[in-house]
């Protein structure tokens, strides 16, 4: 989120001398100001941005990160790298909840009147807290994005390292250092915020407006920590290791597509989640874009164009809520999970895809291939055939109780989704069909015997 002194952009810091030639400008013009500046500078787009698409995307975005943090602390689902998503999760859903309450909220009064109160009294108060937050969360999103891509790439470049440092410990670890460094880095945001009353000019109440402190108004300091070091941590350094990293994860996808074959199936599977992973950090890049070219601007050049800021502010907010949608297209066994919990399971025909398939994998992509499938339906067919063959010479009374015993099985076998049980038939049809299925005849057992 470019977030760094975009807040001030609406409420900057005037001294004595520029306070009073505003002062003459308004006896001059007669033009109202609200925190010395005027009423609807860029009350539209602002609004269109913020106000509508910003709080709309927020919205679904914490309904989305809600469900993935559900879905991935299932008991089923418990691995390092879900324990990393979950943290992902956790810090879009505080971005996206900081974003609109800092951008989305207020803008709402620039154009439509409402929300005074929210605008002019808490916001001023509760923003020197939400700005430091949300760079704390911003940080946090981008080295648990890097982190996320570290593990898949020694899970599928380095799979014989992968067993020692991909570990459920390893990850909470991971997670509380770049919790702990994204709070130490951004903790003198928290003194670069203040506010300021003065006597609103319609409601004559008073009213606070937001102001960079002494800190945001030294030059050192905003040209060392807010510009070049934010701009090598939050941008430059993540964004290489990125793109270095997933060239390096999506040689080995292509390599690893044409020998799809040779792969066993723990090897598909990581593939199959590098892969998806691989598109979450494609659509970070891209929605990365224009606050890093903001972020240039206003290191190299000069304060960077309204839209740009507003725009990647957006984008953000869109990265932060997009990640359900992946997970749901590329991860199956999310999505099976996700349709069994929150979707009615009479809507879809038991197989692969349905709610009742449950699995037991650690991973987010499938567990079981339709050869596995095969297999242990065809094992549960023999072992009721050669139950019922073996009690073939018994009377009527006792065959239906050797088919209501044979028809469990004799060892728990993998949770699948069976047919219906046949209807009774006789003896002699039962006979004659479990010799069938068996493919053995009276001659082919003389003969072995």
């Amino acid at each position: 989120m470019e977030t760094s002194l975009k807040i001030f952009n609406s409420t900057s810091y005037y001294d004595a001398g520029q306070l009073l030639e505003n002062l003459s400008i308004k006896e001059t013009t007669r033009e109202p100001l609200e925190c010395k500046q005027e009423i609807n500078s860029n009350g539209l787009f602002d609004f269109i941005i913020y106000g509508v698409l910003m709080n709309l995307v927020g919205l679904f975005g914490i309904f989305g990160n809600a469900i993935s943090m559900i879905i991935l602390s299932r008991p089923q689902m418990k691995s390092s790298i879900n324990y990393l998503l979950i943290g992902l999760a956790r810090c879009d859903t505080v971005l996206i909840i900081i974003s609109i309450l800092i951008y989305g909220l207020p803008v709402i009064y620039t154009y439509t009147g409402q929300l005074f109160d929210y605008k002019f009294i808490v916001h001023p108060k509760i923003v020197r807290f939400l700005y430091p937050l949300s760079c704390i969360a911003q940080i946090a999103t981008v080295y648990l994005t890097l982190t996320v891509t570290l593990e898949r790439y020694i899970a599928v470049c380095h799979p014989l390292q992968a067993r020692s440092f991909c570990t459920y410990g390893r990850a909470r670890l991971a997670v509380l250092v770049i919790v702990l460094f994204s709070f130490l880095y951004n903790l003198p945001k928290f003194w670069e915020v203040d506010y300021y009353a003065e006597v609103h000019w319609k409601y004559n109440v008073t009213i606070y407006c937001i102001y960079p402190a002494d800190l945001r108004s030294n030059n050192l300091y905003v040209t060392v920590y807010v510009h070049w070091m934010y701009f090598f941590i939050c941008y430059l350094f993540p964004f290489l290791a990125l793109v270095i990293f997933n060239a390096a994860i999506y040689q080995r996808v292509r390599k690893a597509n044409r020998d799809l074959q040779q792969l066993s199936r723990h090897q598909r599977r990581e593939i199959g989640l590098a892969t998806m992973l691989l598109c979450v950090v494609i659509v970070f890049l891209i929605c990365n874009i224009l606050p890093l070219a903001s972020n240039i601007h206003e290191t190299f050049f000069s304060d960077p164009p309204h839209w740009l800021v507003q725009t990647g502010n957006l984008l953000v907010t869109i990265n932060s809520s997009i990640n359900f949608i992946i997970y749901v297209i590329f991860g199956r066994k999310f999505k099976r999970i996700f349709l069994k919990l929150f979707c009615n399971s009479k809507l879809f025909r038991p197989g692969r895809d349905s709610p009742e398939f449950q699995t037991y994998d650690e991973s987010i992509v499938t567990n079981m291939t339709n050869i596995e499938l095969r297999n242990s339906i065809r094992h549960y067919h023999v072992n009721r055939s050669s139950t019922i063959n073996r009690n073939n010479n018994v009377s009527n009374g006792s065959m239906r109780q050797s088919v209501k015993i044979s028809a469990r099985p004799a060892s728990p076998g993998p949770c699948v989704y069976y047919p219906a049980r046949s209807p009774v038939r006789s003896p002699s049809q039962m006979s004659a069909t479990s010799s069938t299925q068996n493919g053995w005849s009276k001659k082919d057992v003389n003969s072995s015997l």
